[in-house]
Order: C-alpha cells, then sequence, then structure tokens
C-alpha cells in the first residue's frame, strides 16, 4: 500500500471565522479550512483533505499568536475538546458567531433579511450548565508525549472518569477540574473517583464491554436541588450500596441519588428505569416564576439563565396579545409552551418523546395552566387537515426542532397551515437556513436575533419570526 503524501502549508495567516469552530485562509486562490487556530495567527497547516476550490486541515506549528488571543482558564483546553474557544475573548467569540448566523442565511438560504438583532450573550461564561454527564474508562486517553513515557516506565494504564475524547468512542479523557458546572461538581466527581479506585472497583471498558462503572450524570438546578445518577453495568448490591452511602456522606449537598442498570453496548438512559436511592428523584428548576420538574431522563436546556433570555425573545418575537392560538412544535417537556401561556389563549403542544409529553403535562398542571394541552406524536405526521379542525388552527407556530431540522414534510404543512407568525428556534443556523429558504416561498423573515447558549463553544441558536407573505 502506498503511503499517504503528508503536506504541509506553510506560514499561513488566518483571515477569517468559518463556521463549527474552524477559521479560514486563503492560499494560492483557494479556501483553507483550519482547525485550532483563530484569526490573526500565523501557522503551518497539515492538510487532511484537498479540493479544486477548497482545502482542510489543522495547525501544527504557530510562528506568530493573534493579538484576539486570551489565555485559556482550564487546564484540559486543546485536548478535551470542550470549549475550544477558550483562547478567544468573549467579545470576540460574540462576534465570530452572530458572523456565523448571518453567513448561513444568506450562504445556505438566500434569503432576503433584515437587520440582525445583536447576539444576546450570557452573563455568566463560566460554570452555566446545569447538566454534565461523565464516563468511565479503564484506561485513561494519553497524548503522544505522555503514552510514550507510560511504555518506557512499563506502567499499566490508569482508569478515567471524564469525557469522550471527540470523534474517539473509547477514548475517554481524565478530568481533574471542570468549569462548566457550579461546585460541588467536580467534588463528586472526585470522590466517586477516589473511592472507586480506593475500593479496586472495575471500571468500563468501551471495546470489551467488560466492567461495572459506566456513566456518572451530575444536574442540578437554580432552586438548589442536585441530582446525581450512577449509570452500573450490572448489579452488586453491596458494592453500589457501599458506594453511594459514601458519596452521601462526602457531598451532603446531594438532594436525590439514583442509579441506573445498564447491561447495553450504548450509553443511553432514555430507555432503561433509573432507580431512586435518596431523595425525591427528581429535583425543581425555576423560569421567571414557572417551575419545572426535571427527572433524571428529562431534557431541558442545558443553561438555565440563558434559556430565560431565548424564551424572552421568543415571547417577544410571537408578540401575543392573549387571544392566539399558539402550536407549539418539538415541545419537549413544554417549557416554552408553558413560558407563553399567560399570553396566549391556547397552548398545542407537540412531541414525539412520550416521557417528555407526561413531564409537559405535569409540568402544566404544577404551574397551574389549563390552557395547554400536549400530545405525544410526531410533528410531520401528526399536523394533518384532521388534528387543526379538532385543534383550531394555529396564529403563531413556534418550532424548535433537533439541529438536523425540520422535516420536509412539515415544512410543507406550515406553508399550508398559513399561520400569520412563525417563530423558528434552532440550534443549527445551517439546517434552520435550509428551512426558511423552502419557507420563504410565502414567509418573510422580519426579525432574528442570535442567542449564545454555550460560551466558549462554536455552538449558536438563532430566533427567527417569519411573517405570512401573501
Amino acid at each position: 500500500m502506498r503511503k499517504k503524501t503528508v503536506r504541509i502549508l506553510e506560514n499561513v495567516t488566518v483571515s477569517d471565522y468559518a463556521a463549527e469552530g474552524r477559521s479560514l485562509a486563503r492560499v494560492d486562490g483557494k479556501v483553507c479550512f483550519i482547525s485550532g487556530a483563530v484569526p490573526g495567527d500565523v501557522v503551518d497547516v497539515r492538510v487532511v483533505k484537498s479540493k479544486k476550490d477548497w482545502a482542510e486541515g489543522y495547525a501544527v506549528q504557530f510562528h506568530a499568536y493573534s493579538p484576539q488571543r486570551t489565555d485559556p482558564f482550564c487546564a484540559h483546553f486543546g485536548t478535551c475538546g470542550g470549549c475550544k474557544w477558550q483562547m478567544l475573548p468573549y467579545e470576540a467569540q460574540l462576534r465570530y458567531k452572530q458572523q456565523q448566523v448571518e453567513q448561513h442565511l444568506q450562504r445556505i438560504g438566500h434569503l432576503t433579511l433584515p437587520p440582525a438583532e445583536p447576539i444576546c450573550g450570557a452573563a455568566e461564561t463560566v460554570r452555566y450548565r446545569n447538566k454534565l454527564e461523565f464516563t468511565f474508562s479503564d484506561r485513561a486517553y494519553l497524548d503522544a508525549e505522555a503514552f510514550a513515557r507510560q511504555q518506557e516506565a512499563g506502567t499499566p494504564p490508569a482508569p478515567a472518569l471524564g469525557f469522550h475524547i471527540p470523534g474517539l468512542f473509547d477514548k475517554v479523557l481524565d478530568i481533574a477540574e471542570c468549569h462548566l458546572q457550579e461546585e460541588p461538581s467536580n467534588r463528586i466527581r472526585n470522590t466517586v473517583r477516589a473511592y472507586a479506585l480506593a475500593q479496586g472497583l472495575p471500571f468500563y471498558n468501551l471495546r470489551t464491554h467488560e466492567g461495572w462503572l459506566r456513566n456518572l450524570i451530575i444536574r442540578n438546578s437554580t432552586t438548589g436541588g442536585l441530582m446525581v445518577n450512577l449509570c452500573l453495568h450490572h448489579e452488586d448490591k453491596a458494592a453500589r450500596e457501599a458506594l453511594l452511602d459514601h458519596l452521601l456522606r462526602e457531598v451532603p449537598a446531594i438532594t436525590t441519588l439514583l442509579y441506573t442498570l445498564n447491561p447495553k453496548r450504548n450509553d443511553s438512559i432514555f430507555d432503561l428505569e433509573p432507580v431512586t436511592y435518596y431523595g425525591e428523584g427528581y429535583i425543581r428548576e425555576q423560569l421567571e416564576d414557572f417551575t419545572f420538574k426535571i427527572g433524571p431522563k428529562s431534557f431541558f436546556q442545558t443553561n438555565t439563565r440563558q434559556a430565560e433570555q431565548l424564551y424572552g425573545i421568543v415571547r417577544d418575537f410571537a408578540g401575543l396579545q392573549g387571544t392566539e392560538t399558539v402550536y407549539d412544535l418539538y415541545c419537549g417537556t413544554g417549557s416554552i409552551g408553558i413560558f407563553l401561556s399567560r399570553q396566549a389563549a391556547r397552548i398545542t403542544g407537540v412531541e414525539l418523546i412520550g416521557e417528555a409529553v407526561r413531564d409537559a403535562r405535569e409540568n402544566a398542571a404544577v404551574n397551574k395552566v389549563s390552557n395547554a394541552l400536549f400530545f405525544e406524536g410526531d410533528a410531520a405526521e401528526i399536523c394533518t387537515p384532521d388534528f387543526f379542525a379538532a385543534q383550531g388552527l394555529p396564529d403563531v407556530v413556534i418550532t424548535d426542532p433537533p439541529r438536523a431540522g425540520m422535516h420536509e414534510k412539515l415544512v410543507r404543512q406550515l406553508l399550508e397551515m398559513q399561520a400569520p407568525k412563525v417563530v423558528y428556534v434552532s440550534c443549527n443556523p445551517a439546517t434552520q437556513a435550509r428551512d426558511l429558504q423552502l419557507l420563504s416561498e410565502r414567509y418573510r423573515v422580519s426579525r432574528y436575533r442570535p442567542v449564545d447558549m454555550f460560551p466558549h463553544t462554536h455552538h449558536i441558536e438563532n430566533v427567527a419570526l417569519l411573517e405570512w407573505n401573501p
């Protein structure tokens, strides 16, 4: 087999931000997308893909650093992959995120746009997540240098409790301190790891599917709730109770503690039943004066304070007067619909996941929301003429689809529905732009505003208001 030639582009000046955490430069008339660099850096680039008009690569050597750069605050930066933009001041991150949304809407959607409204940045840029999931592995990921030292010393691999290395399902980086969640998140993780090592408890092997300790999920809330769910491969009652009791003694702030037995080959717990070991089995979260029950499998926005900002923008864009029928598509646990319920005559929520629908109904009851109904089903299948006849045609449609965007069938149904307003909430402006281009057949974008839910990452939400344009 012929050895692949390594191609290095030398002294490349990075000129702009592209998207998805990459920057770009122009080399010999060709656009080069570069990972690991920021605008203003001068780097050598290892090319991994080259086409006629563009190439992809990553920075392998820095000759000069951008004046925009700042010092990363996390010891795991550069390896973990979770907060890839720590080297950029937050103001620059916001500027590039706003640019990303505008470019996607223009280049993918080919849309005629109003002036962009200013991006809604986060007041808290660290310890803003209310949920983190850590993975156990019987062998910690090491970079090439550390691996060589281990091999030379002949020491066995050390276990890890941390995050997956991006793109490598079986590689887990052991995390000493993470800045994404408030304490005692680090204390919980480090307590569990230290106890497991001291007791010789077997960490899971992601290739052979052997071992006992699998995942550790920590959720907190602004109301003081702290939930921990320990995922185990199989039952070992004595070892499980000893570990859970130790954790409760060491971290008394925990308000509810659960465990989940997962003998499957994947880490998903949505088809499993977590067991409550201590506490109520759930926590409560609050958005403005609305209360939401959060269980171990509940979907909820992972940045609570920014969720309030996001939902406030949705409410502003909807412009409700109190007489409207509002459809909340992909409604999850009903948080957006409930948040808008006091300004609407009727809320009709549609969600595919049955457990989320049950949570939505319970959340409506807890908040004494009597004008909201939630239906289980695929929005593209359930929104039929018969459904509209029974529930009433919408005056406003709120749609908050997953990253893949809306099914084209649902886009066509929205065009047939002819709701005067559609508020499209997106966690992926690229697929949003695609959908808006299809909807532009009868709708125009009258407002849009990006919202930063995840500081120090390239992820960005966008809210767009579409108005019927007959």
